[in-house]
C-alpha cells in the first residue's frame, strides 16, 4: 500500500473531526440575566393597597421593572398565622408555578420559604404570591377562583395579585430565569 493510500483515511478523519469541531462551536447568544441580579419587592401599605415590585440590583439604588398593586392577609398583626400580612424579612421563592393545584391555591403560584415572626416563635407556613384562579390559569365560578375587585387583595396571610399582573409577573420572571428572593418591607 502506496503512502499515499495510506494518509487517505486519515486525513478523511481529521478532515471530518475538524468539520464537527468548527460546526458545533456556535455564535454566543444573548443569555438571560443572572435570576440573582432580580429580585421582587413587596412594600406593605395596607392589606388590600400595597405593592409588590420586580426589581433588579445594580450600583445606587436598585431599579424598579414593574410594580403591581397586592395584598396580604386581613390583619396587619404579622405574628398571627393564616390572617396576617407577611411578616417583613427577606424569603427565598423556592417555586414558580403555572398550574399549581393545591387544596386553596391554584393556577399560578409562587411557593416561599416558611418562616418564623417578629415574636420569635410564632412560625408562618404555607406562605404563596398567588391569585384567585382554577389551576389552569382562567376565572372559575367559586369565591376562591374567581377574581370580583378589591376584596380579593385579602389573604390568608399571603402575597395576592390579580390574574393578569400575576401572569404578567411570571412571565417576566421566566425571561430572567425565575428570580428567587422576595424583601418584604413596610
Amino acid at each position: 500500500m502506496g503512502t499515499r493510500a495510506r494518509l487517505a483515511p486519515v486525513l478523511l478523519a481529521v478532515t471530518i473531526v475538524g468539520g464537527l469541531a468548527t460546526t458545533t462551536t456556535a455564535p454566543a447568544q444573548a443569555q438571560p440575566a443572572a435570576a440573582s441580579s432580580y429580585y421582587l419587592k413587596f412594600n406593605k401599605s395596607t392589606n388590600t393597597n400595597s405593592t409588590l415590585s420586580l426589581m433588579k440590583s445594580v450600583s445606587g439604588p436598585d431599579k424598579v421593572i414593574k410594580k403591581y398593586r397586592a395584598g396580604s392577609g386581613v390583619s396587619t398583626n404579622e405574628c398571627t398565622p393564616s390572617r396576617g400580612w407577611l411578616p417583613t424579612k427577606t424569603y427565598k421563592i423556592n417555586n414558580w408555578f403555572k398550574t399549581y393545584n393545591g387544596s386553596l391555591i391554584k393556577g399560578y403560584a409562587f411557593r416561599l420559604n416558611d418562616t418564623t415572626c417578629k415574636n420569635g416563635h410564632t412560625r408562618r407556613t404555607e406562605l404563596f404570591i398567588h391569585s384567585e384562579m382554577k389551576q389552569n390559569g382562567r376565572a372559575g365560578t367559586s369565591e376562591a377562583t374567581r377574581w370580583d375587585g378589591n376584596s380579593d387583595y385579602k389573604s390568608a396571610g399571603c402575597i395576592k395579585l390579580k390574574p393578569a399582573d400575576i401572569k404578567d409577573l411570571y412571565k417576566r420572571g421566566k425571561a430572567l430565569g425565575f428570580p428567587k428572593k422576595l424583601v418584604v418591607t413596610n
